[in-house]
């Protein structure tokens, strides 16, 4: 396999990671996710933004908010100013910063997986968000007394106005995904416990294997067998989290090899499933 799979699943080793960038050249990531909650607001560019199986085009003011189960991509489409502010969090930091009456990880967790993602913000909010990441970055910069608590301030109001706006919206963003890889996506997730080949997509959707395959890595920067893998291995860690034994999470996500099991799912997760569970 050609991807790294170090990057499949980012790890974030800080209680939360705040980065505001722009870039000018043409970029694309494959689809990853991060070990935390992103926060991503949209400042600028011609960027599509892949989530599970959705694309979305952006615009000023898209307010993105993804949990760690969520595979995402962002592709820009050409070499336009591609601005942005992304904000990584710890789940053990957001459940911190929560209180019993304001849980700040409703906006990630309480919707369906790959389905409520995204707002849109008027510009006064926009303007509202924009005031609020400036002074957390003063913060961050700043080596005065205080200037930590001042940062978890910030951002816990800023976690504050972003469950509010997804609370109150009625956005219905656009879904730009190709057909072909929405099917294809749904029919691997409907049968990763079995046997899965290209030839058997090709024979379902009565099209050449190849430009299945080509068309899937375009558009999510990963090949075939790759996808499969990072879903079988999701799968399982779903299962060693409902106290399924190893062998089980192993048969039951897919793998017909259980050494295979063991070496793929370290290799992905960074830690062995084992340790996992236990962890879990």
């Amino acid at each position: 396999m050609n991807e790294p799979f170090e990057l499949r699943y980012d790890p974030i080793h800080k209680d939360y990671l705040y980065l505001h960038r722009t870039t000018t050249y043409n970029m694309g990531t494959f689809y990853h996710r991060h070990e935390a909650y992103e926060l991503y607001l949209f400042l600028r560019g011609n960027v599509n933004f892949y989530i599970e199986n959705s694309c979305y085009h952006l615009q000023r003011g898209d307010l993105l908010v993804l949990n760690p189960e969520e595979m995402h991509r962002s592709f820009s489409q050409d070499e336009s100013e591609y601005e942005r502010i992304t904000i990584n969090l710890q789940k053990s930091y957001l459940h911190r910063l929560s209180t019993p009456a304001t849980p700040l990880s409703w906006c990630f967790d309480y919707r369906p997986k790959g389905k409520g993602n995204i707002v849109h913000l008027e510009e006064a909010e926009l303007q509202q968000v924009l005031r609020l990441t400036g002074d957390l970055e003063k913060a961050l910069s700043s080596a005065a007394y205080g200037a930590d608590i001042i940062a978890n301030s910030t951002l816990a109001q800023l976690l504050v106005l972003t469950n509010t706006v997804f609370h109150k919206t009625c956005f219905i963003p656009a879904d730009i995904m190709p057909e072909l890889v929405r099917r294809t996506m749904e029919y691997i997730d409907a049968h990763l416990g079995q046997t899965l080949t290209l030839e058997q997509l090709s024979s379902t959707f009565h099209l050449n294997s190849t430009y299945i395959s080509r068309q899937f890595k375009q558009h999510t920067g990963l090949t075939l067998r790759s996808y499969i893998l990072d879903r079988r291995i999701s799968l399982a860690k779903a299962c060693l989290r409902e106290g399924l034994s190893l062998t089980e999470a192993c048969y039951q996500s897919g793998f017909s090899d259980y050494a295979n099991f063991i070496r793929s799912f370290t290799k992905v997760a960074g830690v062995s499933p084992g340790r996992y569970a236990r962890q879990e």
